[in-house]
């Protein structure tokens, strides 16, 4: 059995003296980063070797495309700006930058928030005032007009959408957010290119070259077999997982939609061509990079082909080479995928940011129920994650809500998962009886009953009820399940991510029913432009876009001046009572929040000495004296900390 610690090191000898020349004769490099460019190298090729050679250690050519692809990293490094590798020298001393109280994030598309990218650029100063330290552009590449799956079939990874602007657009935006303390946030959609993709064009024009870039069959007898064990994941738009391309006689598979081609990730090739796209937006100034789709890119017959092994091979082994050529660049997993498997894509070598699907759902899922049992017994097992990484929290994103609790939670605490997502679907458009939400359903599966949500966080929590009815206490509701929720996710450990209209209450946008492009896609009701004549409104609380902005602003404003809300302990607990969700922060914050209309009273088994809530800024006694119990309004949350001890009338 080779012994890979030994083979590596004499491959690593071997390929030296064929990667110093190269360093040596690029004229953008100094001494200096020759120097740290070798020394990355020795500390990590091991690991590289490792992952490469699980990989492709069978094939004939492993050492030749091992060796290329150390090429292609070296190109790339020599290509990176000065000023982003001073930041990853920066990044490199502070490894855990991104885990800090300061840290607040907000997402949005390009064309819908501000137009273009020079747009966005005009829009920082809202940015700055919101508190945002990381910015998540969706996809802004080039994309096939018309349908493109809201930009995730790319066309072109190196080249901006026109209608966006450039790529020195892009470019100058990067070092703007960068210079006002934003970080950058990309997509890079590595599970499949679009049809028009240079590579697929190639592909359909013959070339055998480019046709095993991508899962390409001559008839029907593989894809039946690996039909068998695959689920529809656009059932209704794009039901199967294979396309017929009569041009080449050959079926492709296409996991999502016709025109959106699997990328065969067997083939080493392709690791090293994406590899070299990814270390280009890397280049550009990019510090986050969202990994769309992450559980689909490895193939296996007789498996769901999803989650892996060769999954987080493939994942972790581009996180070494992008350690080595550009480590100022981090990874963000989006593997909306069963609560147990989501934690394996989360791990320092692989994504040490990732988004908690979990929590989002069951956010709702509790504002739906007035309960908290299914979410506080979640949180307790699922929360904790590896140390040296961080969740992503969110109560909305572009895509639609899928109640992706796990079944056996759900069973400990009595609760049939099949039937309770029937429910949830029911309640989140609109059709159970006494519901507050005006959400829209997604994929609808008359097979299985499966559906998810589409709707803005607004009219999910009952704004738009409240409009049409005219009710001053639903709009109160309404407000407060807004508040409450948003109250969670910024306080509970990680970065807390706001899709950008919410902190201006928008509501859902029906237009899209006129746009025959997407009038089958109730996602676009949520994929809206913002209000910048709303916005105006935010610094007025009066109104309902400035009540909620400045109650987010506040409570961004307090996470950002108290140390125990960076990323750290988060210890659920039962507080005795099922409206009411209890969690201690890095054993210093006691956070409290009732999910129902009515007032609660919670069990505490802590209490801050002399506790003050920082939301209110005001003292907090328990609801009796000698009591461990507190009692709350109707949807208030409060965020407890100690306060100063008193003698008297006087604070000491």
């Amino acid at each position: 059995m080779i012994n890979l610690e030994t083979e590596a090191r004499v491959t690593l000898q071997r390929l030296r003296p064929r990667i110093e020349p190269l360093l040596a004769d690029a004229d953008t490099l100094t001494n200096d980063d020759r120097a740290i460019f070798l020394d990355r190298l020795e500390r990590l090729f091991p690991a590289i070797f490792r992952l490469m050679f699980d990989l492709y250690g069978q094939r004939y050519d492993f050492f030749y495309h091992l060796e290329q692809t150390l090429f292609t990293v070296v190109d790339l490094y020599a290509a990176r700006p000065p000023e982003l590798k001073a930041l990853d020298r920066q990044r490199e001393a502070n490894p855990q930058w991104f885990q800090g109280e300061h840290m607040m994030g907000g997402v949005c598309y390009v064309d819908l928030f501000a137009g273009t990218l020079a747009g966005v650029r005009e829009k920082i100063p809202y940015l700055k005032e919101l508190g945002l330290t990381y910015l998540h552009l969706m996809p802004l590449f080039r994309a096939p007009d018309g349908e493109n799956d809201g930009g995730y079939a790319i066309s072109d990874y190196r080249n901006v959408n026109p209608a966006l602007g450039s790529n020195g657009e892009l470019i100058a935006l990067a070092a703007d957010l960068r210079e006002n303390g934003i970080s950058l946030v990309l997509d890079f959609v590595f599970n499949h290119t679009s049809n028009e993709h240079d590579w697929a064009q190639r592909a359909l024009a013959g070339d055998e070259e480019y046709q095993a870039f991508y899962l390409m069959f001559d008839d029907r007898q593989l894809p039946d077999q690996y039909e068998r064990t695959l689920r529809e994941i656009f059932p209704e738009q794009a039901p199967g997982n294979f396309t017929y391309q009569p041009a080449i006689n050959k079926w492709v598979w296409t996991t999502f939609r016709e025109f959106q081609w699997d990328l065969n990730y067997a083939n080493p090739r392709v690791f090293r061509a994406m590899l070299g796209e990814m270390l280009f937006l890397a280049n550009i100034g990019t510090e986050v990079l969202r990994l769309d789709a992450v559980a689909f890119v490895w193939k296996q017959l007789g498996t769901m082909c999803e989650g892996l092994p060769q999954v987080h091979t493939v994942v972790r082994a581009y996180n070494a080479f992008v350690r080595l050529a550009a480590p100022s660049m981090l990874f963000k997993s989006e593997a909306i995928v069963h609560p147990a498997e989501v934690a394996r894509y989360i791990h320092p070598d692989e994504a040490p940011l990732s988004y908690n699907p979990t929590l989002m759902a069951l956010l709702w899922e509790s504002l739906a129920t007035r309960k908290v049992t299914l979410l506080r017994q979640s949180m307790i097992k699922r929360f904790t994650i590896p140390e040296g990484c961080t969740w992503v929290n969110y109560v909305r994103c572009h895509d639609d809500i899928g109640w992706t609790f796990a079944d056996e939670d759900g069973w400990e605490v009595g609760i049939n998962g099949y039937d309770h997502r029937q429910f949830l679907n029911t309640f989140y458009i609109g059709k159970f009886p006494g519901s507050f939400a005006k959400g829209l359903p997604f994929n609808y599966n008359p097979q299985t009953g499966d559906m998810r949500i589409s709707g803005m966080c607004a009219s999910l929590a009952g704004l738009e009820q409240a409009a049409e009815t005219g009710s001053s206490l639903y709009r109160e509701h309404a407000l407060r399940r807004i508040e409450l929720i948003h109250a969670v996710i910024i306080s509970a450990g990680g970065i807390p991510l706001l899709y950008l209209g919410d902190e201006i209450a928008l509501t859902n946008d029906y237009g899209y029913r006129q746009n025959p492009r997407r009038a089958n896609d109730t996602r676009w009701a949520h994929r809206r432009a913002f209000d910048w004549d709303r916005a105006v409104l935010r610094r007025d609380a009066a109104t309902t876009p400035g009540r909620v902005f400045q109650t987010l602003l506040h409570l961004i404003r307090i996470r950002k001046q108290t140390p125990a809300f960076a990323n750290g302990q988060t210890e659920f607990f039962d507080t005795g009572n099922e409206h009411v969700l209890g969690y201690v922060r890095s054993r210093a914050i006691l956070v409290l929040a009732n999910f129902s209309e009515q007032q609660q009273t919670a069990r505490v088994h802590w209490l801050p000495d002399n506790p003050v809530n920082l939301v209110s800024g005001e003292p907090v006694a328990p609801a009796s004296a000698g009591s461990a119990a507190l009692t709350l309004e109707p949807y208030q949350f409060v965020w407890l900390a100690p306060g100063k001890k008193t003698t008297g009338n006087k604070a000491t």
